[in-house]
């Protein structure tokens, strides 16, 4: 354990998405286990409504307070209550940023009011997200300390960074480069490059917001990261190369219950803080149900996680490969591309008669019910810790990558924005866990490639990869388990480094 601290107050940040929402909510949860800081999370009203009642449900969240922060989304061009990215496009995501600097004031009031409450002492540090570099400004400014912590992986992050700050690929047609801070061998390809980052030329209305916020966001005083460095040992060293500061590698942030695929803690509580607010849009014992009638490792579970989707097109091909691959799956719809992504679902999107084919229930042949359709939400852990679940068709988004390999659970990568695409080369690779699909919502994928791609991950057909992204999906469950088993796990050093850190003068 750390060493007692005089009870300071530590003020959070994270950025409006799910995505980030949810690390930043167990980051929260581990300090509060290992030390004595007050902990105050900030964010807009609607985003602090989500995790207030996350943590009503959880007794183990309830010591921590949440503080809003006004946001006016209205007097950012942006529709009312709109204060995340959920089932946002890309180009309202730009104007959710920039709206996001105006969050300064209001966290300036409330660290003055924290130092006031707390006899002119401010807060011990301002832990926050990895674009809201402007923090350590603040936390200048009031005579503390500020720590920036990335929810995503360090290979991710660090490619991520590096290609905004550089801009190394600017010039290139196509073809390899090399991307600062990582080794020679370890080339990015333009087809690594999503739209805004492979058109960008550091003038343009993504850069003006993201090249400042990164640059700030070295005057910090060290980085936490959401990964261990036994999982991503070329990615930790990768991100202390770029930033050159202390970096404490405090991953994966996941439910005890979850890591040890076990009950004893409680895994229904665990499990909560992972969807805040987020109602289901199915049973959990329905897919349990599904899962229950299948072979152990043999459903593909499909899923793009909150804010992606794929086109009309794509998502036809997608439906059509999964049928003609003859395996069980559970696939998270949501509208293609081009449509209110919070609409509901038409079958003119999928192929005709598709529902009922992979749903319907054959008595007399004995078949059973061979897909299961949801709308909007899903118990995705629950979902992965099955043992019948064989394969995760993904977006390759931080949180799903470490919820899929904590369970040993290979993945299908079909990465489509963010660093997700540097996660999917991360992961086939280095560590060898992960059969590329695609890359981008708009690619051209045909329902020959998708089944081709779901029989390399499940199938045991003589050549295939199914059994060695098996393994080593495992491997990397165990290097998960090893970093955070107490007493011995590097990411539980880590932590405790970092609260030593934050008690030395």
């Amino acid at each position: 354990m750390a060493p007692s601290d005089d009870g300071g107050h530590i003020v959070m940040l994270p950025f409006m998405a799910h995505g980030h929402l949810i690390p930043f909510l167990a980051l929260a949860r581990r300090i509060q286990r290992r030390s004595r800081f007050t902990i105050t999370i900030a964010s807009t009203p609607v985003n602090v409504r989500r995790l207030r009642s996350t943590a009503m449900a959880d007794p183990t969240l309830r010591a921590i307070n949440f503080a809003e922060l006004a946001f006016d989304p209205s007097a950012h061009g942006l529709p009312s209550n709109t204060e995340n990215t959920e089932n946002m496009p890309l180009t309202q995501m730009v104007d959710l940023c920039y709206a996001s600097l105006s969050l300064r004031a209001p966290l300036e009031s409330l660290v003055a009011n924290i130092t006031c409450r707390e006899d002119g002492r401010p807060p011990v540090c301002i832990i926050s997200d990895i674009f809201f570099g402007w923090a350590a400004d603040v936390a200048k400014a009031f005579g503390t300390r500020n720590y920036t912590f990335t929810t995503c992986g360090a290979y991710g992050t660090s490619a991520y960074v590096s290609m905004w700050l550089h801009l190394p690929h600017r010039g290139m047609e196509s073809g390899k480069f090399i991307v600062p801070a990582f080794p020679e061998r370890c080339l990015f390809d333009k087809s690594h490059l999503v739209a805004m980052i492979r058109e960008a030329d550091g003038d343009d209305v993504w850069s003006r917001f993201l090249r400042p916020q990164f640059e700030l966001t070295l005057n910090s005083s060290g980085w936490l990261c959401n990964t261990s460095e036994e999982f991503e040992p070329l990615g930790a060293a990768a991100l202390r190369n770029l930033v050159k500061l202390p970096v404490w590698t405090i991953g994966p942030l996941l439910p005890d219950a979850i890591v040890r695929n076990d009950d004893s803690s409680g895994s229904s509580t665990s499990i909560s803080e992972h969807r805040p607010g987020k109602p289901l849009g199915i049973a959990p014992e329905r897919c349990v149900e599904f899962l229950d009638e299948h072979p152990p490792g043999s459903v593909v579970y499909v899923c793009f996680g909150s804010q992606n989707t794929i086109t009309e097109s794509n998502m036809k091909e997608l439906a059509a490969g999964l049928e003609a691959s003859e395996r069980p799956f559970i696939w998270v719809m949501r509208p293609p591309l081009g449509f209110d992504m919070g609409s509901e679902m038409r079958d003119e999107w999928l192929p005709p008669g598709f529902e009922k084919r992979v749903t319907r229930v054959d008595e007399k042949k004995k078949k059973k019910k061979r897909g299961l359709l949801v709308r909007d939400w899903a118990p995705q852990l629950e979902i992965l810790r099955h043992s019948s679940t064989g394969a995760f068709l993904s977006h390759c988004g931080w949180n799903s990558t470490l919820e899929s390999l904590s369970q040993g659970v290979p993945i299908i990568g079909w990465p489509m924005a963010g660093e997700q695409a540097y996660n999917a080369k991360m992961m086939a690779e280095e560590m060898g866990v992960c059969v590329e699909l695609a890359r981008g919502a708009a690619a051209e994928v045909s329902r020959e490639e998708v089944r081709r791609a779901i029989e390399a991950a499940v199938g045991d057909a003589e050549g295939g990869k199914g059994k060695e992204l098996r393994e080593r999906a495992m491997e990397a469950r165990e290097k998960i388990r090893k970093a955070v088993t107490e007493g011995e796990g590097s990411s539980v050093k880590a932590m405790d480094e970092f609260l030593r850190n934050l008690v030395t003068p």
